[in-house]
């Protein structure tokens, strides 16, 4: 068994697809619209599916934002350099919600960043 991605319910499809490619640098692997369900489904990632897990960003069309509950954490990605991750990020665009430095009560660097739907994405430097 393996992990195949993480879905996350998106208010702007486009939106989210800029965010994830340009500014943290994945490739959209896929998308397809689903009329008879009135949704749309978009792949991205890092590397093919065959390959790493993937994130799917799915739009219910009509809806154009969520509450993220309380039970989601975030998404975590491995950077190089958490401190140059962060500056390229923010001078795409991206929103820094806590720059790098020390996780509470550890030395791992880390960062976070936001999506353009709010959701939680943790950079993690030294993997």
């Amino acid at each position: 068994m393996r992990i195949l991605h993480t879905m996350l319910r998106v208010g702007d499809l486009d939106r989210s697809i800029d965010f994830y490619t340009n500014v943290l640098g994945m490739r959209l692997l896929r998308r397809k619209e689903y009329p008879a369900g009135e949704f749309t489904l978009a792949f991205v990632g890092y590397a093919e599916e065959s390959d790493e897990a993937v994130i799917e960003l799915t739009y219910n069309w009509g809806v154009d934002r969520y509450e993220l509950g309380g039970g989601f954490g975030h998404i975590a990605l491995a950077v190089d350099d958490v401190h140059r991750a962060v500056e390229e990020i923010r001078a795409r665009g991206g929103k820094v919600t806590r720059d790098a430095g020390p996780m509470n009560a550890g030395t791992t660097i880390i960062a976070f960043v936001e999506d353009p739907d709010g959701y939680p994405i943790e950079l993690i430097g030294g993997r």
